[in-house]
């Protein structure tokens, strides 16, 4: 079986430095995907670091994270929609918050942005999402070393 990967969606994911040196330090290998209007320029010789552009358009980036991603690998995103097709392939995902999605919340936060979107289309004014703290990317730190360090660990 593969070595699980980490994979940045990148158009949506604002710690991707952290999630390099993350990685490094576990000897983990990242791809960071995004379209040709986003610097992944500064990602690349970067070792066990690969760039993959995707055409301009909506949920690009989305739909080749789905293709690639395998069970065990581990997908950075804010995008819920993302997260829950992943889910299904038993792809460990996070968010910039250090939310970790799982099966059991999933379909509480598509219902949550399913209104939040209907309510804008009525022409109501939703709340974007606070601006991240510091304690908001330490726990995203917490919640990905915890991930790393369970796949380093023997089966029991």
């Amino acid at each position: 079986m593969q070595s699980p990967r980490i994979f940045i969606d990148a158009d949506g994911f604002p710690h991707t430095d952290l999630v390099l040196s993350l990685a490094a330090e576990y000897g983990m290998s990242t791809l960071i995907f995004g379209n040709y209007s986003q610097n992944l320029g500064r990602f690349e010789g970067r070792e066990g670091v690969e760039t993959l552009r995707v055409d301009e358009g909506r949920d690009e980036a989305d739909f080749a994270i789905i293709t690639a991603a395998i069970e065990g690998d581990i997908v950075l995103t804010g995008d819920t929609g993302l997260a829950a097709v992943l889910l299904g392939k038993l792809v460990n995902v996070i968010g910039p918050r250090g939310n970790i999605y799982s099966k059991e919340t999933i379909d509480f936060k598509l219902a949550s942005r399913h209104e939040s979107k209907r309510a804008r289309r009525g022409g109501k004014r939703t709340k974007g999402p606070a601006k991240l703290s510091d304690a908001d990317i330490g726990r995203f730190e917490a919640a990905l070393r915890g991930l790393l360090e369970s796949l380093d660990s023997p089966p029991l």
